[in-house]
């Protein structure tokens, strides 16, 4: 059964056409969309003839979202956990194995736009940061983590060159008032880093390191794609969007470790992919998915967009 609703999603996601194809045809076929967010992905699949998607979001505003998508249409299921649960969330939904997965990593505009939720330094709101019921805030971690942790969590998931100075310019501000909302927090980051020529703006890297930090997100990726790779049937994909060198790293190393491919170079000459070893799996693009530039014009936050496909068992 379809539902005028399902053309008409409320956001509309990176790289959806792309990502629609890379999985094949699904008409007919049962879909995880693991970070179901406004439902893009999903009306999508269900519009393009999919037997089944169940969707999965630890945000509540994307589980009510998901709730009211459920009552129009049959063919999809909401439920509220992590990805990298996935295969223990398809089960109870009757699945042991699906035809396609496919993941949108990182922060939604939902979440973005909205100022309570703390995940942008563009419009004032509490310190929070937090994509679900978790238990520590980004409020906790800057006003409470000694300097040299917080400088390492600035570098490693931010790659701020500048984070032993945020760190500092952090500790010695809290010592004499707390961080509450993210327009103080980038306030005291801007005293010690400046616009960059790229234009960044100089919170960004910071509060992505906190947001990373807070939610484990590189930590459920790594789980997610293995739980993903698990579940896959023969031919299925795995389709996965990242916006940010971290987050692409870990997936281009997965999906080439699981294809048996290796580089065969040293990190200075690149070289060709080489077979290692025959695996279960293949690359379907051998460079990742970007966005034209009409999408980049239309939404400017697509403009770091990868889309990477992984299939079960060799091309055809």
């Amino acid at each position: 059964m379809q539902n005028n609703n399902i053309k008409n999603p409320p956001h509309i996601p990176v790289l959806l056409n792309e990502v629609i194809s890379s999985l094949g045809d699904v008409k007919g076929k049962i879909i995880i969309d693991g970070t179901f967010g406004a439902g893009g992905y999903s009306r999508a699949l269900l519009a393009a003839g999919a037997k089944k998607v169940v969707g999965i979001d630890r945000d509540d505003v994307a589980l009510a979202i998901g709730l009211e998508l459920e009552k129009d249409e049959p063919d999809f299921t909401v439920v509220k956990g992590l990805f990298s649960d996935m295969k223990n969330i398809a089960v109870s939904c009757g699945y042991d194995k699906v035809d396609g997965v496919v993941l949108d990593i990182g922060v939604s505009s939902m979440q973005l736009d909205n100022a309570e939720r703390g995940f942008s330094f563009m419009k004032d709101g509490n310190l929070d940061m937090r994509m679900g019921d978790g238990e520590i805030t980004a409020a906790d971690v800057v006003n409470n983590f000694p300097e040299k942790e917080l400088a390492d969590i600035i570098f490693k998931y931010g790659q701020e060159r500048r984070s032993r100075q945020v760190a500092a310019a952090i500790v010695n501000r809290r010592s004499t008032k707390p961080f509450t909302s993210t327009k103080d927090l980038a306030e005291v980051i801007c005293s010690v880093v400046k616009r960059a020529n790229d234009g960044i703006h100089p919170a960004t890297r910071t509060f992505q390191a906190l947001r990373i930090y807070v939610n484990n997100e590189l930590g459920e990726l790594e789980k997610g794609l293995a739980a993903a790779a698990s579940l896959l049937a023969d031919k299925g994909r795995l389709s996965v969007v990242t916006f940010h060198s971290l987050e692409d790293g870990i997936v281009k190393d997965f999906m080439r470790e699981k294809a048996g491919l290796h580089t065969g170079s040293s990190r200075y000459v690149p070289a060709p992919l080489v077979k290692e070893t025959e695996a279960d799996f293949s690359l379907v693009y051998k460079k990742p998915v970007v966005p034209t530039q009409e999408e980049i014009t239309a939404n400017p936050r697509a403009r770091s967009a990868k889309l990477r496909t992984l299939q079960k068992g060799g091309l055809e």
